[in-house]
């Protein structure tokens, strides 16, 4: 079931736009779950943003409005055509997370949304290890993810939509202590902020 159900979410965006706004209701709508991690940033027009696993751009409408230099990665070249025709101000790299065609250092601030949930472990510690190595010393890297409830009335929610849309990935990162992880790798990792009864977490890490 979860395997049909993704496949033609991931196939038909008005499925995708509309399963996203259902979950995003949690969190007062889809505008504010996709800039939940960007709260607290200081984004200028110059600033050097990656927009990691970039999807059809659902962020990157936003980062574009902050700065003048926003690049959008993904491995889905059909993600990428709909991200170029949403969000045209935008440049794009179509390649994989744990091997980024970037250089040493390149960016400020390196953001992801609901991504992280996709990856096998040793992927998730190598896109981590990437991250870090694309980062300019004292850039930040942020995220939201999913996170396993603290409040019990959001587990059934929570376990029946990963059921649904996602895979045992999914149901791994909510093992995960990711600032653990991202402090092993060798991040600076501020408090984890908790969302939608804790069943997502918003983490900005400096490097």
């Amino acid at each position: 079931m979860a395997t049909i159900l993704r496949n033609w979410s991931y196939r038909y965006q008005w499925l995708y736009d509309g399963i996203s706004g259902l979950a995003a209701l949690s969190v007062g709508g889809e505008g504010r779950l996709r800039q939940l991690a960007l709260q607290g940033l200081t984004i200028s027009k110059d600033t050097k943003v990656l927009d990691l696993c970039c999807g059809s751009g659902q962020v990157t409408q936003f980062l574009v409005k902050l700065s003048q230099n926003v690049t959008g990665l993904d491995a889905s070249p059909l993600s990428l055509k709909r991200a170029q025709q949403n969000v045209p101000q935008a440049k794009y790299v179509e390649a994989f997370a744990e091997d980024m065609p970037f250089a040493d250092n390149e960016f400020d601030v390196v953001h992801t949304s609901v991504a992280l949930h996709e990856m096998e472990q040793q992927q998730l510690r190598q896109i981590l290890q990437e991250v870090n190595r694309v980062l300019k010393p004292g850039g930040v890297f942020t995220l939201v993810d999913f996170h396993n409830p603290t409040n019990p009335l959001f587990l059934p929610g929570v376990w029946v939509f990963l059921l649904l849309f996602e895979t045992h990935t999914a149901w791994q990162l909510l093992k995960t202590d990711l600032p653990a992880l991202l402090t092993e790798i060798g991040f600076e990792v501020g408090e984890p902020k908790l969302y939608a009864g804790g069943s997502l977490q918003v983490i900005q890490a400096k490097k």
